[in-house]
């Protein structure tokens, strides 16, 4: 770069505008940059800084810096008056904006779900007063709490019934609907479809609106052609979510509340009452009243009863309109079967198949845990709603990991043998879609054939293993599942567990790798031995993608195979090998496949839990004096399965460590053990710092502040359990790490995510010592000896009353912790004050800013 202190290089210029400084203009050098860069006008810096909203230099990074330039009439301190009437601006303005949100707070989240929850009360109360009362039942204060709650969760499922309806709009747009609704139907589809529900704006709306042909006859215009997607963009243009809800400060948000009050009140009469009705006279016809009644959940079926007759009068309708040739009607009666049939298949397929399989596990499990149907059904008269939510859930989990399952055994076997699943990662493979284009029929037989896979794999993990273990070792069963809270030992366990023993074991991706590693092995040697390699693995070479299958098409099963997979369209199929007897083999394969998994079932259920309880016999405080391992303790079996299983982990993780080891020679072998040794030493340490020390330390000291004050009485002697407060400590550490990291960035949260992203591996034991665990441990340290030494070396020294030392003994944890809470909020509240009298100086005797040079001395002399 140029020198442009060199005199015989010319005079000095601005780095912006190239203009040279003047009187009025003066040129400044703000940051560390030097030659051609070094100078430029304070306009010219300002402008910048405007546009690229930077406080620094993007050259030098150094931060720039004004002084700022009062009146003249300024006086040293500012008058009372001006300082109380700062305060009381201020104050206004906050209650001013505090009135503002409370009140947008009020609107969104008490009187929307409020009136939601009333309009549904009335219209489902079954009579007709209910509804003409309702004006008078919303100024009601009764139960106002209740319903806000419940009308919260009514809100919600109006807000997804909505965003359902515009997403299956644009599903019907973009993929099309079934062909019984295409055939024989213009090209206008979009216009046909906005009839039933609102126009959504597609990704250029400008063009379309430039290209809209409008046709004038003099001064009219054709409303035939009027574009609503223009329209909308222009009403909601300017439309932001400050502004929709209310968060500007504008009132224009009253007006949003009431349409949504008004599409709750829609929604609600076209969603759930007209449905509900229909259901209810379908079910008196047929004289169901009890059995549904029985149900426990006679609304939701009565409503699903109705959109199932709703459906079935759209489709008769929708004939008979194809019959007559109502073209327009036939569409839109078309579109509202394709609603009904989508939603009622979505509440089958999320709702109702988890539902089952989650009854089915608890069914085949029953004796895992000394349970009866009976006792099953006790519980759900008692709970309904609780008990169906559990079996979804658990529901849920199964068919999420069997479909994990399903994923990676696709990994491994030859693409083609799993043409009966659905391939979940095929690129083409769209679920909506296929609830739009397939028929009900098609449905049913899919949902039926799920249900068998998903019951069938059940009875083979769960309920024949269960049986057998029963038969050969009828001491092992059942499982404890009875839950001890009151028992500090078991306390201490589960802390463990779930905050330290289980997030570890969960972060490994070893398991995934010898999952997979594990079945491959399976299916080698499996295929190996019953000639089924090429069909099961596939050949070694890659097949050419336009290879035809080796033999020719017919009425067999590896015919069947590729029809059904070349039938949905293009799946990924690849040719193999059929020897002789395939059928035989096939059947075979399917045998020994049950035999493995519910072998391997039996393992899972018998080893982890069988170690546990091995491994929890050592601690004698958990189990009686006269149990044994083989027999079930007295401790949760969610402990003893979770002991077993890392007990299992980490053999396995050893075994492949000294078998990836051994080849490598005993050098190599030496030293990668000095290295782990060298780690485990450093985890050990960190370990016994970061989840021992610090969490018993913070633990005592919250035992201290809060439990025991409050808790035990003066003439009670407090008893600390040290297990506990380590227990406790470690949940109040995870709780407080976490405030630190979603808080502002400053020298703790840098230790603790440096901490966090080194790992085991990477640790620096002197740094996180240093940076984290010393200044952690003297911080709570002196909290806890500070107290002490006060009330049981310095009191007693000059007070004689041993109640009044007993009462500064006890207090004086609480009563330093809040000293310190108060000083810290005055601390607070001063620096405010003071950011408030320079606010209220600068409004008042503020005139201008001036630039600052870097390693000024004295201020630069100009105008202003």
């Amino acid at each position: 770069m140029d020198n442009m202190d060199d005199p015989s290089q010319g005079a000095d210029i601005c780095r912006v505008c190239r203009s040279e400084g003047m009187p009025e203009r003066p040129l400044f050098h703000p940051c560390i940059c030097t030659g051609s860069i070094k100078y430029i006008h304070q306009e010219c810096l300002v402008q910048w800084m405007h546009y690229s909203r930077k406080e620094y230099c993007e050259l030098c990074s150094y931060q720039f810096s004004f002084t700022p330039i009062y009146a003249p009439d300024m006086p040293r301190r500012l008058p009372i008056k001006d300082v109380a009437a700062g305060v009381t601006s201020s104050v206004l303005t906050g209650i001013k904006y505090w009135l503002h949100f409370t009140l947008v707070g009020l609107a969104w989240l008490c009187v929307v779900p409020f009136t939601a929850c009333r309009i549904y009360r009335s219209l489902f109360n079954g009579s007709f007063d209910a509804v003409i009362s309702l004006p008078l039942d919303m100024w009601s204060s009764k139960n106002i709490s209740g319903d806000i709650f419940h009308g919260c969760f009514v809100v919600t499922c109006t807000l997804f019934a909505f965003i359902g309806l515009i997403w299956l709009r644009e599903q019907i747009l973009h993929g099309g609907g079934p062909d019984w609704l295409e055939r024989d139907e213009p090209n206008n589809q979009q216009q046909q479809l906005n009839v039933l529900l609102p126009p959504i704006p597609e990704d250029n709306p400008a063009e379309e609106a430039d290209g809209e042909v409008r046709q004038e006859n003099g001064n009219q215009v054709d409303e035939g052609h009027w574009n609503p997607i223009d329209w909308g963009d222009r009403a909601a243009e300017d439309l932001t979510w400050e502004r929709l809800l209310g968060l500007d400060g504008s009132l224009v948000f009253l007006e949003h509340v009431f349409w949504v009050v008004s599409m709750n009140a829609l929604f609600i009469l076209v969603f759930a009452f007209c449905p509900y009705q229909m259901g209810n006279l379908a079910i008196s016809a047929m004289s169901l009243q009890e059995k549904v009644a029985a149900s426990h959940f006679e609304g939701l079926v009565t409503t699903l009863c109705g959109y199932c007759l709703i459906g079935m009068c759209l489709l008769m309708m929708h004939t008979i309109a194809t019959i007559i040739g109502f073209r327009r009607s036939k569409r839109i009666l078309g579109l509202s079967y394709i609603v009904v049939k989508v939603s009622l298949l979505s509440v089958v397929e999320i709702g109702v198949l988890p539902l089952v399989c989650g009854w089915w596990l608890d069914i085949c499990s029953l004796s895992m845990f000394d349970a009866s149907f009976k006792d099953r059904l006790t519980s759900f008269r008692m709970a309904p709603g609780t008990s169906m939510f559990i079996h979804w859930l658990v529901g849920m989990v199964y068919v999420y990991y069997f479909a994990s399952f399903v994923l990676l055994l696709r990994e491994i076997v030859r693409p083609g043998v799993l043409w009966f699943l659905r391939n979940l990662n095929d690129p083409d493979f769209s679920p909506i879609q296929e609830l739009i284009q397939q028929g009900m029929f098609q449905h049913g037989r899919r949902l039926i054939a799920s249900a068998m896979i998903f019951g069938t794999a059940v009875f083979l993990v769960i309920w024949l293993p269960i049986r057998i273990l029963k038969f050969i070792w009828p001491s092992f069963l059942p499982y404890n599942v009875t839950l001890h809270s009151d028992s500090v030992n078991e306390l201490s366990m589960e802390l463990l567990l779930l905050q330290v023993i289980l997030p570890a074991l969960l972060e490994q991706t070893h398991t995934r790798n010898w999952l997979r590693l594990g079945i491959y092995f399976w299916c080698f040697a499996v295929s190996y031995c019953l000639g089924l390699t090429s069909y099961l693995i596939g050949d070694r070479r890659e097949p050419q993608p336009d290879v035809p299958p080796i033999h020719p098409p017919a009425a067999d099963l590896g015919a069947a195979h590729e029809g059904l997979l070349r039938r949905g369209g293009p799946v990924g199929f690849r040719p193999y090998s059929r020897p002789d007897n395939f059928v035989l083999r096939l059947i075979v394969l399917l045998i020994v496949m049950a035999i493995s998994v519910v072998f391997i079932s039996l393992s899972i259920i018998t080893i982890p839990v069988w170690l546990g309880r091995l491994a929890m016999s050592f601690w004698p405080s958990l189990l009686p004096t006269t149990s044994e391992p083989s027999q079930a303790p007295n401790i949760h079996e969610l402990y003893t399965a979770a002991c077993g299983t890392y007990i299992c982990w980490l053999s396995v993780r050893a075994y492949f460590f000294v078998a990836g080891w051994m080849p490598e020679g005993r050098t190599v072998v030496l030293n990668r053990l000095k290295f782990w040794i060298k780690v485990g030493l450093k985890a050990i340490v960190a370990f016994i710092v970061l989840l021992g020390i610090i969490p018993f330390l913070f633990g005592l000291l919250l035992e201290l502040v809060m439990v025991v004050p409050f808790r035990v009485p003066l003439h009670h002697t407090p008893v600390l359990w040290a297990w506990q407060d380590w227990a406790l400590g470690v949940l109040y550490m995870k709780i407080a790490c976490a405030i630190t990291l979603m808080g502002p960035d400053w020298k703790l949260r840098r230790a603790i995510e440096r901490t966090y992203r080194d790992g085991f591996m990477r640790l620096d034991l002197n740094v996180m010592m240093n940076d984290l665990a010393i200044p952690v441990i003297s911080v709570l340290s002196l909290f806890l000896a500070i107290p002490y030494v006060i009330a049981y070396s310095l009191v007693p020294i000059g007070i004689n009353n041993k109640m009044l030392r007993l009462l500064i003994a006890r207090r004086i944890y609480p009563t330093l912790m809040a000293s310190i809470i108060i000083t810290k909020g005055l601390l607070m509240q001063v620096r405010q004050f003071k950011r408030l009298y320079e606010h209220i100086k600068n409004d008042k005797y503020l005139v201008g800013r001036r630039l600052v040079n870097y390693n000024h001395t004295t201020p630069v002399t100009g105008r202003n």
